[in-house]
């Protein structure tokens, strides 16, 4: 169910809103706007509803705040006040509010007005996770993981934190194809990006790099603490095997190679990746079914 905030210095107006919206909604309410900024930065609500004329910290000044902060600047804002003059209006589109509501206001109105902005609200939330996720494996995709790597790397490197990447290849992944056919070598990487997300730490960030290689970007992680996961998940994938047809058990193996990121000679993530490939590439010519660190 959709979270909505309600701002409205008045608790009679607050309640006429809950009244009308809380048995499709979750509701949260408070009657000033710091307090607003607050809640949304904690909350993360999917719509506000906010008054414009409130003491201290009016709609307007709210509203700005919200839109400036990178957490909340996305949470779609209708505000519901009095005032119903064009500059007022005007105004309030220009510091980003999505709608805006008179009142008194028709409560079919208002819910028809509600239920648009969170259908715009869940589209694109939609589209921007086909667009940054790999559609079998619901893993990032390589252009998502280009752009948060990128960020994570600027973060460690202003902080001087660790960082370390893992790159990895399915084991003779061509042969499973011609062997057993396409179908199967899909629930391969399938089974497989299910097995990288049971090993995945909250920071952490797993990409579908391409075909049947994948990336897993670990903060906060020296080589060490890497090649240690790198090596679960080889025995995990070495030890797990698919049914195909006539009850066949397919087992595979997979391939790792592990880099940390030198903050202070790698220009950007793009020099990692390429040393971690370059340990992929070892571990597959030391016989396949190991990790090489570099």
């Amino acid at each position: 169910m959709e979270t909505i905030l309600i701002v409205d210095d008045t608790k009679s107006n607050i309640n006429i809103l809950i009244e009308l919206l809380s048995d499709d909604y979750d509701i949260l309410a408070c009657r000033d706007g710091q307090t607003a900024i607050e809640m949304a930065q904690e909350d993360k609500p999917d719509l506000i509803l906010l008054d414009i004329m409130m003491p201290e910290m009016d709609g307007f000044e709210v509203c700005e705040k919200l839109k400036e902060d990178p957490t909340t600047k996305e949470i779609p804002i209708i505000f519901i006040t009095a005032m119903s003059d064009e500059d007022s209006i005007e105004k309030a589109y220009d510091f980003g509010g999505s709608d805006y509501v008179t009142k008194p206001f028709r409560p079919k109105e208002l819910k028809a007005r509600v239920k648009r902005e969170l259908q715009v609200v869940s589209l694109q939330k939609e589209l921007k996770n086909l667009a940054s996720t790999d559609s079998m494996t619901k893993l990032y995709n390589r252009r998502y993981f280009s752009q948060v790597s990128s960020h994570i790397f600027d973060l460690a490197k202003r902080d001087s934190q660790r960082l370390s990447l893992i790159m990895m290849d399915i084991d003779k992944f061509k042969t499973i194809n011609d062997t057993y056919g396409h179908a199967v070598g899909d629930e391969v990487i399938i089974q497989t990006a299910e097995i990288l997300k049971q090993h995945q730490r909250k920071s952490d960030i797993i990409c579908r790099f391409g075909g049947e290689e994948f990336v897993i970007l670990l903060p906060e992680t020296d080589t060490n603490g890497a090649s240690i996961v790198a090596q679960k998940i080889r025995q995990v994938i070495e030890s797990t095997s698919i049914k195909v047809d006539n009850n066949i058990n397919l087992n595979y193996t997979m391939s790792l190679g592990v880099t940390q990121v030198f903050l202070n000679e790698d220009k950007d993530i793009e020099k990692a990746l390429l040393r971690a490939d370059e340990a992929l590439y070892k571990a597959k010519d030391n016989g396949r079914n190991c990790v090489v660190s570099l």
